[in-house]
């Protein structure tokens, strides 16, 4: 486990998953399709990590790549993604709903935050595609979300860890701001103390191969606990 700063690292793998966990990582982003940013996993792959882990898991609950605009249809599916996640065991969700005038859509976000009840929800980077951050982050507030995942609207985090920092500062206690995207072991200390940020999230596509097998995931991950701890 991470020290000071909290380290979740995205997966879509049982071997990725017992990997990061080797490595040191604090909790599990479990996804499938990582190479469209996520989308809900399969029963069968939740069932499979958390039975091969005994880290928190939270799982993504994305019915496709894509925008994040849902049909009525598209809704319902991500309801029914949400207690199959809790049937199997996961600690917590991962999901966000944008409007077309790219606000925040806090009525049915916040639907789903009371469907998922005890399971804590993280609010993910649609929220980047926020036209006004600062107004965004009040509306996630207003959801009942426990975590906003962000790149401070940019491409990488690394991009904009001034924004990050005062998206930190806004929040305050009312909701954990977690840094995410484009964050490695060789810039995720500089990141951790310009943004004050005490959850960091990282997938690790930019160093890590996507045929690369678990040794060299854990000690990517390995890497990346030991430079915040």
């Amino acid at each position: 486990m991470s020290g000071q700063v909290l380290v979740e690292i995205s997966v879509e793998s049982l071997e990725r998953a017992v990997a990061a966990e080797r490595g040191g990582a604090s909790r599990i982003e479990l996804c499938g399709s990582l190479d469209v940013g996520g989308v809900t996993p399969g029963m069968e792959l939740m069932r499979e990590v958390r039975a091969g882990v005994s880290l928190p898991i939270f799982a993504m609950v994305r019915p496709r790549g894509g925008n994040f605009l849902y049909s009525a249809a598209e809704f319902e599916e991500m309801k029914r993604s949400i207690e199959v996640a809790r049937s199997v065991g996961m600690d917590g969700v991962v999901f966000g709903l944008l409007r077309d005038d790219r606000s925040v859509d806090v009525e049915r976000t916040a639907e789903l935050v009371r469907a998922a009840v005890s399971l804590p929800v993280t609010f993910h980077r649609a929220f980047d595609e926020c036209a006004d951050l600062l107004a965004a982050l009040e509306d996630v507030v207003a959801t009942g979300a426990a975590r906003l995942l962000t790149s401070g609207g940019a491409a990488k985090a690394p991009e904009a860890v001034g924004r990050i920092a005062e998206l930190v500062r806004r929040a305050g206690s009312r909701l954990i701001i977690v840094a995410g995207s484009g964050i490695t072991a060789g810039n995720v200390e500089e990141i951790a103390a310009a943004t004050s940020a005490a959850e960091i999230h990282a997938g690790l596509s930019s160093v890590v191969a996507e045929d690369a097998g678990g040794e060299a995931f854990e000690a990517e991950v390995r890497r990346l606990v030991e430079a915040v701890d």
